[in-house]
Order: structure tokens, then C-alpha cells, then sequence
């Protein structure tokens, strides 16, 4: 109980300071908290708006974040397994990283177009790819060289070492290269539905805006923030269930 109430402590002060700052106000464009909140129900769950908008968005952010994860993991494994490949490959992950995943958008689009889901697929990817692939190469880079001794000693073949050796002991890793990754997919959902689109989460924002509908505007951007915090803590919940030996490990070792 005293961890959830010191979770929801912030938000609630956050709240009740932006309930009573904008109580009394008269501002067109900055409505007041309660009116808000009451067209809340109204825009997101009255004639399927969530089956329109908000699923597509999901459905995008899963698909483009599992094929990051899954091209990520593989192509970092495999680079953070060479000295000589990563060699190679060092200076294009440091000029892609340095670039900004929104930057990309325009360019996906001379390729790809603005309509449909494949450019806004391409863009979640690539934008969570970076993360991903750049943690993976560093945790399995650094895997401590007795573990690769003691699998060639027991004679565990190269699929069984990188599975059950390589990837475990990288996995933290991994894990944090996967929380930033989808933090970038939710932005990139969002962004990617600028242009071009008429369904999703992020185009709905903009046709508010471009209507004036306030309100509706901010229950939309209360929304997304929503649901950002609701993928967190799933994401949270599997990486604890997942990552729990390691938790165990770094508690033992702090009792030492």
C-alpha cells in the first residue's frame, strides 16, 4: 500500500493543481479541467471511437515494436558476437543513432507514401530499432568470457550457447534497450499519424484541433498519456517476471 501511494502522489497533487489553476477559466484553448473530464466518456466511448482510432494505433505500435525486437535482438546478437563485424558496423549505429527517429518520417515517405499502414509500420520500426540493436550489441559484447568458456567446455552447440548463455546473460540489457524503445514506439505512433492518416489515435488529435474542439483535443492527449503509462507498467510487470533471477542476483550480491 505505501508503494502505491507514493506512485500516485505526484499525479494526484499534478491533478488537483491543474483542477483548481484552471477552475475559473475562461480561455478558449485552455478549458477548464472539469469540462475536460466530462466530454472524456463522451469522445472516446460513444460510436466506437476506441474500436476506430485507438485499436488501430495499438495494433500499429505492437506490430512495428515486435519487428524491432525481433530484427534488434537478432542482427545485435550477431554483431555483438564479432569483434570484427562490430568493427565494421560501429560507425553506421553511431550515424543512425545520432538521428532523430522523426527525422526519418519524410524520407519513409518517398518511399513508402503517407497513406496506409506501411510507412507508419516502417517508421515505429526503425525508430525502435536503434535502442534495441545498440543495447544488444553492448550486453552481448560484454558477456563475461569465462561463461563462453565454461559452454565450450560442456560442449553446448552455437544456438544453445547463444540462447541459453549469451542472450541470458545480456538480457538486462536488452530489457533496458526495449523500455526506451517503447517509449520511442509511442511517440513514432503517434507522430507517423500526422500525416496522412484518418484513423488512430493521433490523427483523431489533429481533427480535433483542426475543428477546435478543445476539449476533445485534451481528452485526447489525457489518452495517450494514459496509455503510455499502462504499456509501462505491463512492460514493468513482464520485465520483473522475466528479469527475476537477475533481480535476485544483484540483491545477493548487495547483501554480501
Amino acid at each position: 500500500m505505501k508503494a502505491i501511494g507514493k506512485t500516485l502522489a505526484l499525479p494526484v497533487v499534478l491533478v488537483a493543481v491543474w483542477w483548481f489553476a484552471s477552475a475559473g477559466s475562461t480561455d478558449f484553448f485552455w478549458p477548464p479541467l472539469r469540462s475536460i473530464l466530462e466530454a472524456f466518456p463522451e469522445t472516446w466511448f460513444a460510436k466506437d471511437p476506441v474500436l476506430h482510432d485507438v485499436l488501430p494505433s495499438l495494433v500499429r505500435l505492437l506490430v512495428g515494436y515486435t519487428l524491432a525486437l525481433l530484427f534488434g535482438i537478432a542482427l545485435g546478437a550477431a554483431i555483438g558476437s564479432s569483434p570484427t563485424l562490430r568493427a565494421l558496423a560501429e560507425p553506421t549505429l553511431e550515424f543512425f543513432r545520432a538521428l532523430p527517429p522523426p527525422v526519418l518520417i519524410p524520407v519513409i515517405a518517398l518511399f513508402a507514401g503517407f497513406t496506409g499502414w506501411t510507412p507508419k509500420l516502417v517508421t515505429i520500426a526503425l525508430g525502435c530499432l536503434w535502442p534495441i540493436l545498440l543495447n544488444t550489441v553492448e550486453g552481448v559484447s560484454s558477456v563475461d568470457e569465462v561463461l563462453r568458456d565454461t559452454a565450450r567446455s560442456y560442449r553446448l552447440g552455437r544456438l544453445a550457447t547463444l540462447r541459453h548463455v549469451i542472450l541470458r546473460a545480456a538480457s538486462p540489457r536488452i530489457a533496458t534497450g526495449a523500455r526506451q524503445a517503447l517509449s520511442i514506439g509511442v511517440i513514432l505512433m503517434v507522430i507517423s499519424e500526422l500525416f496522412g492518416a484518418n484513423r488512430g489515435l493521433g490523427a483523431a488529435i489533429v481533427q480535433f484541433q483542426r475543428g477546435f474542439a478543445i476539449p476533445q483535443m485534451w481528452t485526447g492527449i489525457i489518452l495517450l498519456g494514459l496509455i503510455g503509462v499502462a504499456l509501462s507498467a505491463l512492460f514493468r510487470l513482464v520485465e520483473n517476471k522475466t528479469l527475476r533471477w537477475y533481480r535476485g542476483q544483484r540483491q545477493a550480491e548487495r547483501e554480501v
